[in-house]
């Protein structure tokens, strides 16, 4: 599960210009708004990640205005979302460790996410027939969340001088499709999905023929892609049918990730896309800074698109993470 609340150090105070009230705490990567005085550099403080879903609870009352929500697929309660305030970005919530003293002693890094009771928020991702859940996602089969990369700083120091590449983040659906001992499967983020034709997560097996073609292949693999297309998050590629696009190939029996080229051509074979890749160097030298401004950017259809995905060339997945386009989250309601 991911870690969406942790105790974490504030790196840096910084001013709000024209505020009296208010001013920045840089925590990890991130930097938040927060009232002035409340936090010092060197304090420790609570972190919400940008995502968290806080329960009703007296202490986060004053979110009540901007950020209540009451829906069936959440329940009620606090959303965390990147916001801007007097001109400044504010990605998370960072509250002073005074506020929850029944935690006791908490050490820098600890995660409060379950003590707390805070979850993902989930947003709907997609109004086609999904298909019927038959399970959960089987063991083994990777997840594919990639974590942001303000909340693991150091990636960016274990990649420098490395070689890289970094594709563009679509906007759509997680969906996999694995072939292990002659079983073939499909699963959205975290549910294993009956077979039917007309399951979006099926889609791909039927669309690209991948029964036949991955019983000629005859090896234990599992792809990962998005799928993308109408009735699917808001469509921003203005795609006018469901496709998929492919980010990772695992060779299941090895237990590790082909490294890109040979995932290109495994897809290339079985007549599948992959994901637009837009860079790719010998020596990665990007800041956070950088990247921030390297995940700007649009589709082709003109919109805002959802960011970047940077790894590491020789050893896929060692090293990976996502930069998020801070416009496109802006947008978000």
């Amino acid at each position: 599960m991911r870690s969406l609340v942790t105790v974490q150090k504030v790196k840096m105070i910084s001013p709000i210009p024209d505020s009296d009230f208010l001013e920045l705490a840089h925590v990890m990567g991130w930097q938040c708004v927060a009232k002035k005085g409340e936090f010092q550099a060197g304090d420790m403080g609570i972190y919400f990640e940008v995502d968290s879903f806080l329960p009703e609870d007296p202490r986060y009352e004053f979110l009540r205005n901007t950020s209540y929500r009451d829906n069936v697929d959440n329940g009620k309660g606090f959303r965390i979302r990147t916001v801007k305030m007097r001109g400044q970005l504010s990605q998370g919530l960072l509250l002073p460790l005074v506020k929850f003293p029944e935690l006791g002693s908490l050490a820098e890094g600890e995660d409060l996410t379950e003590k707390l009771g805070v979850k993902k928020w989930y947003i709907p991702e997609t109004a086609n027939d999904s298909g019927v859940i038959i399970g959960e996602r089987p063991y083994g089969i990777p997840a594919s969340d990639e974590i942001r990369i303000q909340s693991a700083m150091e990636l960016i120091e274990q990649l420098t001088g490395k070689p890289y590449y970094i594709t563009t983040k679509m906007d759509g659906t997680s969906g996999i499709v694995y072939y292990i001992d002659g079983k073939i499967g499909c699963c959205s983020r975290n549910k294993e999905i009956k077979d039917d034709e007309g399951a979006l997560y099926w889609m791909p097996v039927y669309h690209y023929g991948l029964k036949e073609k991955l019983a000629r292949y005859g090896k234990n693999i599992v792809l990962t892609g998005e799928i993308c297309g109408p009735g699917i998050q808001k469509n921003k590629l203005r795609l006018p049918g469901i496709e998929w696009y492919v980010f990772d190939v695992k060779d299941w029996d090895a237990g590790s990730y082909f490294p890109y080229d040979e995932a290109v051509k495994i897809c290339a074979d079985f007549g599948l896309q992959v994901v637009p890749l837009e860079e790719r160097g010998d020596s990665f030298s990007y800041t956070l800074e950088t990247l921030l401004e390297k995940a700007k950017g649009k589709y082709p259809s003109g919109l805002e698109k959802e960011g970047i995905v940077v790894r590491d060339s020789n050893r896929p997945k060692v090293i990976s993470f996502k930069v998020l386009n801070n416009d496109a989250l802006l947008k978000e309601e």
